[in-house]
C-alpha cells in the first residue's frame, strides 16, 4: 500500500481543526497545529505535502506564515490552501500574489474542501514525481550528480555544525572504453546497471548517498561513517565479486574500480569543492598505482 500524503492544519480555532481533521481523516495523514510559529516547525520538519492555512491568527496571521514557508528552501515548494471568513476579492488576490495555491471560504462546505484538496494532492504527487525523476540517473536507477550535489552541501553543513565526521569518494570504472569497444555499448550499459545495483547495497542509512557521477563515475556519501574506508575497499571487492568478464582489461580478467576518497572529522569552513579536488586526486593516484584499488585519506587542507 502507497504511503498516504501529509497534511498539515494551522487553525487557532480548535473546533475547526478538528472538523477539517474528521473531514480529511480518511484521505492522508493529518498534522495539526494551533499557531503560526508551531505550524512553520512542523512544515520544517515533516514531509507535508498540503497546508491548510487559516488567515485571521493571533500573533502571527496567514501571510507572514506564508511569507516564512516562502523563504525558506525547505517548505518553499509545499503547496497552501488559504482557510478564510474574508471575502474580498484584495483579501484572496493578497494570498494568491504571495503564492497560495487556492482559498476555501468560511464557513467550510465539506464536499468543496475534499474536492479542492484532493485536486491539491494530486498536483503535489505529481510534482514529487518529476522532482524524483529529475535526480535519478535513467540508466542505472540511483541517484545522478545533481542529486548528489545538493546531498552533499547538505551533509557537510550538517557535518559543520553537528561536529560529526563523513567520508566522500570518487570511483571510475576501469578501462571501460576497452569494455565498451570490445563487448558493444548495451552489455556496457548493463555492467553499469550493475555496479550501480552493488553501490546502492553500500548505501542503506539515512544520509548515505550513491550517485553515477557522469558516464563510468560513481561516487559515495557517507555521513557518520567512522570506518568509510573499509566501507569503501569492500564496494571495491564487492564489484569484483560480481565477476562481469572484461577481456581487454589489462588490470583484471574481470571488471574492477578504482576509487579515491577523504575522511573528513573537522567540516567547519571547508567546502565540497575543496573535498572532491582531494578525492580527485587520490583517485588519480589509485589509477597511476596500477588501478583495482582503492586510496582513503584523512582531509588535510
Amino acid at each position: 500500500m502507497s504511503q498516504q500524503p501529509t497534511v498539515l492544519i494551522v487553525d487557532d480555532d480548535r473546533l475547526n481543526r478538528a472538523l477539517l481533521a474528521e473531514l480529511l481523516k480518511d484521505d492522508c495523514r493529518l498534522l495539526l497545529a494551533k499557531d503560526g510559529l508551531s505550524g512553520l516547525d512542523i512544515a520544517q520538519r515533516e514531509d507535508v505535502s498540503l497546508i491548510l492555512l487559516d488567515v485571521s491568527m493571533p500573533g502571527m496571521d496567514g501571510y507572514e506564515v506564508m511569507r516564512r514557508l516562502r523563504a525558506n528552501p525547505e517548505t518553499a515548494d509545499i503547496g497552501v490552501i488559504f482557510i478564510t471568513g474574508m471575502a474580498e476579492e484584495e483579501d484572496e488576490e493578497k494570498g494568491l500574489m504571495l503564492g497560495a495555491a487556492d482559498y476555501v471560504q468560511k464557513p467550510i462546505r465539506p464536499a468543496i474542501v475534499k474536492a479542492r484538496v484532493k485536486v491539491h494532492l494530486k498536483l503535489a504527487a505529481q510534482r514529487r514525481e518529476l522532482e524524483r525523476l529529475s535526480l535519478q540517473d535513467g540508466l542505472t536507477g540511483i541517484a545522478n550528480r545533481r542529486y548528489f550535489d545538493d546531498a552533499f552541501e547538505r551533509c557537510l553543513r550538517r557535518a559543520a555544525r553537528q561536529g560529526e565526521a563523513m567520508g566522500v569518494a570518487i570511483f571510475d570504472v576501469d578501462h571501460f572504453k576497452q569494455y565498451n569497444d570490445f563487448y558493444g555499448h548495451g552489455a556496457g550499459d548493463e555492467a553499469l546497471r550493475q555496479v550501480a545495483a552493488v553501490f546502492s547495497h553500500f548505501t542503506r542509512r539515512p544520509g548515505d548517498v550513491a550517485a553515477r557521477y557522469g558516464g563510468e563515475e560513481f561516487v559515495l556519501l557517507m555521513p557518520q561513517a567512522s570506518n568509510f574506508a573499509d566501507i569503501a575497499e569492500e564496494l571495491r571487492q564487492a564489484i569484483v565479486a560480481r565477476s562481469i568478464a572484461h577481456a581487454r582489461s589489462p588490470t583484471s580478467a574481470v571488471l574492477t574500480l578504482s576509487g579515491g576518497g577523504v575522511i573528513v572529522t573537522q567540516s567547519q569552513g571547508l567546502t565540497t569543492t575543496q573535498l572532491l579536488a582531494q578525492a580527485d586526486t587520490l583517485l588519480y593516484r589509485s589509477k597511476n598505482e596500477g588501478r583495482n584499488r582503492v586510496f582513503i585519506d584523512h582531509f588535510s587542507a
